[in-house]
């Protein structure tokens, strides 16, 4: 269907002048305001709104916000359009919409009824995103539709909304498990994923701007499907999914349930899903490819090859080695940043500077500081070089200064200079110690918050609590995936006094006040299910994730991370 044409307006009055412009350039956009600052604000023709309240608004007194004008032309070529009114300007986004609804069509979203008294019905707009390549260049302009679901009504249109995705650290693990037995890692693709999910409550929308039938034009559509922006989309999509792997032999890892284990004979296969894109190994070639045949009998799919691109992570492998980078994350996040021509930092945190809550002052919007720290949180996926400091200045994500803003940006500074940084995954260097790292890089932030009010002894023990129960969640991860460990893990801790609370019932007076739930780990080394010993401070690898180290110090913890440059001659997806 082409793009329909834009609405007529109605002529404006004729004692408004209107300006002229010129045919050479047709996008430009000119400032109609009046030339008089002091009645710029003032429309004389704006209707007058009555209203029974007595707060006296600028709208009832007839003032209004001027229009700005813009003097430069946008290229929505390269630019993803804000409206549907500038879309449909331009073929390539026209194509895009009508892609979009012809696949709504195809998949019986909705059908058109008449509007039932009495009942909510939900907006929908034209959401515009350009999908890029690894590398940067335009892969195709996508169109979506999508529902308005901040109209729902909870108990009315939407009951449960949980949708659960992916961990990062299994994530880790099967990059690792995949390495290690030389498997293949094929990726995936569901088209228009949430049209596939089926909806349980009675949801009626708005019909598609540019799309709506001329013959049914106050019709409503009354949604078969779970269409984008319906808070139930995802829960709907995930529950179709995980039903049609279940039909086909698979089972959920109950320690994740979007990571699902195929083991029938000889044959082991993997799936990871996160919302739409599917992540698959196996030992055997020939049941991925039966397995993708089986899934296009049901869902759109569209087969990516191996594993190059996923969640913002760049994966290049060789014959023996696995790289995972963010380098165009980090590189967007300089451009966005104003950081490119920086000067790059040794280390990401200074050793000298302690962040306080009250020092420099207030930034007068907040909204740049925590989409910054939120971005380079989402960036210690590949690079827990940085985990401290990023968790440092997460605490001040409330009231930040400029203290804190040039702590972040000193983050910024340091990963331009270890740009093509990221973890490598190798057959003879187990990487199944990441799955943990989450947790204690976490517990790095609360013990130096506390340090003060907990005495050391007491924050140690409280962190081999916590990162024995992230071991068990581990273990039993290994168990749903076949794998069995001989000997229990091994816990290291540099504190002698908490190593001793957690293997014998000693220091009763100075360890009664501790809660309950932190002696799991001692209940877990009585059972044998884990082992705890001493390591010097010397060659404690956690202090990366608890302080501020000098340069050689960070530097020597660093290489033990397996935290390392991508080889320029490998092509990261």
């Amino acid at each position: 269907m082409p793009c329909l044409p834009l609405p007529v307006t109605s002529p404006a009055p004729s004692n408004i002048p209107l300006p002229t412009v010129s045919p050479d350039i047709p996008n430009l956009t000119l400032n109609t305001a009046p030339s008089h600052p002091a009645t710029s604000n003032i429309n004389p023709t704006a209707p007058h709104i009555t209203s029974n309240h007595p707060m006296q608004t600028r709208s009832k007194s007839g003032i209004f916000k001027p229009k700005l004008g813009y003097a430069a032309l946008i290229d929505y070529k390269t630019t993803e359009p804000p409206s549907y009114k500038i879309a449909a300007q331009h073929p390539q986004w026209c194509t895009a919409m009508q892609e979009e609804f012809a696949a709504l069509q195809q998949q019986g979203t909705w059908s058109l009824v008449l509007p039932p008294p009495h009942k909510n019905v939900v907006g929908c707009k034209w959401v515009y995103k350009l999908k890029h390549n690894s590398n940067g260049t335009i892969a195709r302009y996508k169109a979506r539709l999508v529902a308005k679901g901040f109209h729902q009504q909870q108990g009315v249109d939407y009951a449960e909304t949980f949708s659960p995705v992916i961990k990062p650290p299994t994530v880790r693990l099967i990059l690792s498990l995949a390495v290690s037995h030389n498997w293949p890692l094929q990726q995936l693709d569901v088209k228009n994923a949430f049209l596939h999910g089926t909806l349980k409550e009675e949801v009626y929308m708005a019909q598609p701007q540019g799309y709506v039938d001329s013959s049914h034009p106050h019709y409503v559509c009354k949604l078969h499907k779970s269409i984008y922006g319906l808070k139930q989309a995802p829960r709907a999509w995930f529950e179709s999914f995980t039903t049609q792997l279940l039909h086909l032999g698979f089972i959920a890892s109950t320690a994740d349930s979007s990571l699902f284990i195929y083991h029938h004979h000889t044959v082991i296969a993997y799936l990871l899903l996160y919302v739409d894109d599917i992540v698959l190994t196996s030992n055997s070639t020939s049941f991925l490819d039966g397995l993708i045949l089986q899934l296009r009998k049901v869902f759109d799919i569209k087969d990516l090859g191996p594993l190059h691109y996923f969640l913002g992570l760049q994966v290049s492998r060789t014959t023996d080695t696995l790289h995972v980078t963010q380098t165009k994350y980090a590189s967007d996040l300089l451009v966005k940043h104003q950081m490119v021509a920086s000067k790059p930092a040794k280390t990401p945190s200074s050793p000298n500077t302690r962040l306080s809550l009250h020092e420099g002052d207030l930034l007068s919007d907040p909204h740049g500081y925590r989409s910054l720290v939120g971005a380079l949180h989402y960036l210690t996926f590949t690079r827990p070089d940085i985990s401290f400091a990023v968790h440092q200045v997460c605490q001040y994500m409330a009231a930040p200064t400029t203290t804190h803003l040039s702590a972040a940006k000193r983050i910024l500074r340091y990963i331009k200079g270890t740009l093509f940084h990221g973890i490598a995954f190798t057959p003879d260097q187990p990487q199944a110690c990441w799955c943990i790292l989450d947790p204690i890089q976490s517990l790095g932030l609360l013990r130096s918050k506390l340090q003060s009010l907990v005495p050391p002894t007491e924050s140690e023990y409280r962190a081999l609590a916590t990162a024995s129960a992230e071991v068990c969640w581990l273990r039993t991860l290994l168990k749903d995936l076949g794998i069995y460990l001989s000997q229990p893990p091994i816990l290291w801790c540099d504190n002698v006094s908490a190593l001793a609370i957690a293997s014998n019932p000693v220091f009763h007076a100075r360890t009664k006040h501790i809660e309950v739930d932190f002696h799991f780990i001692r209940e877990r080394v009585l059972r044998k299910d884990l082992v705890v010993k001493f390591v010097s401070t010397i060659d404690q690898l956690a202090d990366i994730f608890t302080k501020s180290l000098p340069t050689q110090r960070f530097l020597d913890l660093q290489r033990n991370l397996t935290v390392s440059v991508r080889p320029h001659s490998i092509e990261g997806g």
